[in-house]
């Protein structure tokens, strides 16, 4: 069962990657059991050119099968001299043995020719592989960038949503801020007449009472003269006619001028009435401006809390 090897395509990374690492990666997906190619190498390595990474690996596998063939020691002197000698009278030796080395060369090369054919095979099914390697990173990519795409799209589409939702919102609050602020200049206008008026009203009470004062006091001092007037009248009644008919004269006046005074009291406490219910008028309005303004403070707020408590999209 194949191993799974985790890796991170890393996009733009520069060619700093070490021929250790490689040679690691390769050592990695060996024992893997999977094919050791340019782009199996930078997958697990996360970057890279695919050609570099193969070559590194192809030395590293050839360094580790070549081995140190011995020198061949020339002939000495004395030898090469025999041999010289003994060059006729072997010939017929020597012929044979060419011909059994040229045999033997002749097979050699064939072997060669068969690896060289061989390798071609292998070089051409390493090509293959690559090529399906390659297909597949570029199938990924081009699912990866797919997969960006959608998401910039939906991002644009969510920014676009929040720009139009705060813009709203900042008409909305600044609609809300005028209505409060001239509900507050409204208040506070109303505030400062309802103080004149209740001054103004003050005043008008305090003169109403105390010309109310005065006609009592007025009313009384009359009362006290027309009894005395008409103590008057009685004691001179018997002695003189005519000082009768003056008092009872002064007796109308008095008490026409006592009506009068009478009728001017019921019109001060008539006023005194309309003024206490104008000063309740004007507490009542003022109270319904101050609960006004407290409504649109707590609409402010809930907007304000609305917003700061909307759920954020992902």
């Amino acid at each position: 069962m194949q191993e799974h090897i985790d890796t991170i395509p890393l996009i733009g990374r520069p060619a700093d990657i070490t021929d250790e690492q490689i040679i690691a990666a390769g050592a990695t997906l060996i024992k893997a059991n999977r094919n050791v190619t340019g782009f199996a190498l930078r997958k697990v390595v996360g970057g890279g050119d695919p050609k570099r990474l193969k070559d590194v690996w192809d030395r590293h596998n050839v360094s580790q099968s070549v081995t140190n063939a011995e020198p061949v020691a020339e002939l000495p002197v004395e030898v090469a001299e025999t041999l010289a000698n003994l060059t006729k009278s072997l010939t017929e030796k020597i012929n044979a043995l060419t011909v059994d080395l040229n045999d033997k060369a002749v097979k050699a090369q064939e072997r060669r020719v068969a690896d060289v054919l061989r390798a071609a095979g292998e070089q051409q099914a390493q090509a293959e592989r690559e090529l399906a390697d390659a297909s597949q990173a570029v199938d990924e990519l081009e699912a990866m960038l797919a997969d960006e795409q959608s998401r910039v799209v939906e991002l644009e589409k969510r920014l676009s949503e929040s720009q139009a939702v705060s813009q709203a919102q900042a008409v909305e609050l600044a609609t809300l801020r005028e209505r409060l602020e001239s509900a507050e200049k409204a208040a506070k206008a109303a505030a400062d007449q309802h103080m004149a008026d209740m001054k103004q009203l003050q005043t008008k009470l305090t003169e109403q009472v105390q010309a109310q004062q005065n006609l009592i006091v007025e009313r009384d001092q009359l009362k006290t003269e027309l009894t005395k007037v008409q103590a008057k009248a009685e004691a001179a009644e018997e002695s003189h006619k005519e000082e009768r008919k003056r008092a009872a004269s002064e007796i109308q006046r008095s008490a026409d001028k006592l009506i009068k005074i009478e009728g001017e009291r019921d019109s001060a406490k008539n006023e005194a009435g309309k003024a206490r219910e104008e000063v309740a008028k004007l507490n009542g309005q003022l109270e319904a401006m101050k609960t006004q303004a407290e409504q649109l403070m707590q609409a402010i707020g809930n907007q304000q809390l609305a917003k700061t408590e909307k759920p954020k999209k992902d």
